[in-house]
C-alpha cells in the first residue's frame, strides 16, 4: 500500500495531540494509494479503545465520495503499546475491506504499520511511503 509522507506525518501528529487517548480516523485514496486523511473524534475518549460518532462517519463518507476518493483504511493510535492489532482490535474488525493502520507512540518513538484483519486473521501490509501526490 502506498501512503504519502504527509499523511504519515498528519496521523502521527494527531496521535500525539490526543495522547493518552487513542486517536482515530479514516484514510482515503484511489486503488492502493492513500492520499487523504480524515481526522475523527474518539467518542469513547479512552486510552485503550476508540469508536467513531455515526453522524461524523456519515459526513466523512459523503466528503470522500464528493472528492472522488474511497475509504481505504481506518487508523488509530496505541499511545503506550506496539503498532500491532490488540486482541480487541482483532475482535472488533468487523469490516474486512479497510486496511487497519496503527500508530504507536510507545517509548516516544512513533511507528506506523498497516494490517489486513479478515476473519480474525492478521496480515501485515507493508506501507510504501511516497513523498509526492
Amino acid at each position: 500500500m502506498i501512503i504519502l509522507q504527509n499523511i504519515i506525518e498528519r496521523i502521527i501528529a494527531h496521535a500525539q495531540r490526543e495522547a493518552p487517548i487513542e486517536a482515530c480516523g479514516y484514510l482515503a485514496g484511489t486503488d492502493d494509494r492513500i492520499i487523504e486523511v480524515y481526522v475523527m473524534k474518539n467518542i469513547d475518549d479512552r486510552e485503550d479503545h476508540f469508536s467513531f460518532d455515526p453522524q461524523e462517519q456519515f459526513a466523512i463518507h459523503k466528503k470522500v465520495r464528493q472528492a472522488g476518493l474511497r475509504i481505504i483504511g481506518v487508523y488509530h493510535s496505541h499511545p503506550v503499546t506496539p503498532p500491532r492489532p490488540s486482541t480487541e482490535d482483532i475482535k472488533l474488525a468487523y469490516d474486512p475491506a479497510p486496511l487497519y493502520v496503527i500508530i504507536s507512540l510507545m517509548d516516544g518513538q512513533p511507528a506506523v504499520k498497516g494490517f489486513w484483519i479478515r476473519q480474525r486473521t492478521v496480515n501485515e501490509e507493508p506501507l510504501d511511503i511516497e513523498d509526492k501526490v
